[in-house]
């Protein structure tokens, strides 16, 4: 695949440098008039005609209803990347004609050997020596290109005071990759990108939940699997808005992130866990800014994105008493509008659902309760999580544990966790009711509960 991938992108390519080429040499010879247009250069009919399935690039580009000019400033940010020499070509060609070689842009990396192309390239390719025609593009670049909105690219800082579109265009690290092999990176964590990639060795019968609970997360799983048949071949698009959004709410350790983590293994969905710490700020407006990092590098991406312990930032809004209360307010709305536009699915996770705005719940799809397990509930995890290879002391009765002490889910492993140790530090292979009752009483003391 990524072999074919490389074959038709190349033919891409090689579309985009007959352009290039055309703009060198009738600028040479002085026979290009400033009316030629790139979409009367440009090959529309060979384009399409090229195959689609097996290239990354390509796909993209019909995925996504690209127009002329953004095809050209993808293509042109990526030939670098796969095919250095057709613009090393085109640019030799302007050495001993300075005016052109301003005109054309284009400049030298720090590591790499070949050109790469500026805003400057871009204009020269759309656009030829027609200052209207570049004024408009312009514009479009900077203010309209969806590539550049969305973050896919971008035009490099420059210091104050040099033209804006001398800079040379890059394309994001993710989407590079994904060009490349078909296959988005995981970002690692930072202050850019405050959430982290969450994955589970375990399955659906590892979970343990009421079956009410089970129900509501079907549905989830339902519009994970045909939310694009409902939207796209049901045209659906057009009357409802895109997205799902999701209230997990439920005391700790009753299996929240646990199901965020399986909603996207099943479904073979990369699972985000926002860390909120590194979102919210105490100076005001950077919160926005820091959900506003969050939204765009997930756009496009098909994640999950799981908001856990949300009330921080999700809690009820306040009275304006003064400007943090009036940008603690902004920032609220500022959210729902993200969550509300965000295609994808967002699960918001919460210890105490009263904690929650009305603002917020009436715009969820669905509201799913994590309640503590029950006796029943908790007999099935304590004999799931004790090891088969351990023995049972004749003291133990596990249906007696169940029903005497109320314990979470993540309690009960913690608790199984603890006898494990125990027991292998002893060098035995026999799990004791004073082992059991110590790792008991350790959760009941942590949670200040009193332990009988």
């Amino acid at each position: 695949m990524i072999k074919d991938n490389s074959i038709s992108t190349q033919n891409i390519f090689h579309l985009i440098n007959e352009v290039l080429e055309f703009r060198v040499n009738s600028s040479n010879n002085g026979s290009e008039s400033e009316s030629t247009s790139f979409e009367t250069l440009f090959d529309e009919q060979r384009f399409f005609e090229l195959d689609c399935e097996s290239d990354f690039v390509l796909k993209f580009i019909k995925e996504n209803n690209l127009n002329l000019a953004d095809i050209l400033a993808l293509s042109l940010a990526l030939m670098p990347h796969f095919s250095p020499n057709k613009l090393m070509l085109s640019f030799m060609k302007t050495e001993k004609n300075q005016g052109l070689q301003t005109l054309m842009g284009g400049t030298k990396a720090k590591n790499h050997n070949g050109v790469m192309p500026t805003g400057e390239t871009l204009l020269f390719c759309m656009a030829g020596k027609s200052t209207t025609e570049k004024l408009y593009y312009y514009d479009y670049f900077l203010n309209d290109s969806p590539l550049f909105q969305k973050g896919i690219l971008e035009f490099e800082f420059l210091h104050n005071g040099e033209p804006k579109l001398s800079a040379k265009i890059l394309v994001s690290e993710d989407y590079l990759d994904y060009f490349m092999t078909g296959r988005f990176s995981s970002p690692k964590m930072s202050a850019n990108f405050p959430a982290q990639k969450v994955e589970t060795q375990l399955t659906w019968e590892n979970l343990v939940l009421k079956q009410r609970t089970f129900h509501q997360i079907s549905e989830i799983l339902s519009w994970l699997r045909n939310n694009d048949t409902v939207m796209n071949t049901w045209g659906m698009a057009s009357k409802i808005k895109p997205g799902y959004r999701v209230m997990f709410y439920g005391s700790p350790g009753t299996g929240k992130t646990l199901t965020a983590s399986l909603l996207g293994k099943y479904t073979r969905k990369d699972v985000y866990r926002v860390d909120l710490s590194l979102i919210v700020s105490k100076y005001i407006g950077e919160t926005e800014k820091n959900l506003a990092k969050l939204f765009d590098k997930a756009a496009n991406k098909d994640w999950i994105l799981f908001f856990d312990e949300a009330d921080s930032i999700f809690g009820k809004r306040t009275s304006v008493k003064d400007a943090h209360d009036k940008y603690a307010n902004q920032e609220v709305s500022y959210l729902l509008q993200r969550i509300e536009s965000h295609p994808g699915l967002v699960i918001i996770a919460t210890n105490l659902k009263n904690n929650i705005d009305t603002a917020f719940t009436r715009r969820f799809h669905s509201m799913v309760e994590f309640e503590q397990p029950g006796e029943e509930e908790r007999l099935k995890m304590w004999l799931d999580y004790i090891p088969d290879m351990l023995k049972l002391d004749e003291e133990v009765s596990i249906k007696d544990i169940a029903k005497r002490y109320t314990l979470s889910g993540s309690n009960i492993l913690n608790v199984v966790q603890y006898a494990c140790l125990k027991i292998a530090n002893n060098d035995s292979d026999t799990l004791t009711l004073p082992i059991l009752i110590d790792g008991i009483k350790k959760e009941f003391i942590k949670e200040g509960r009193v332990f009988k």
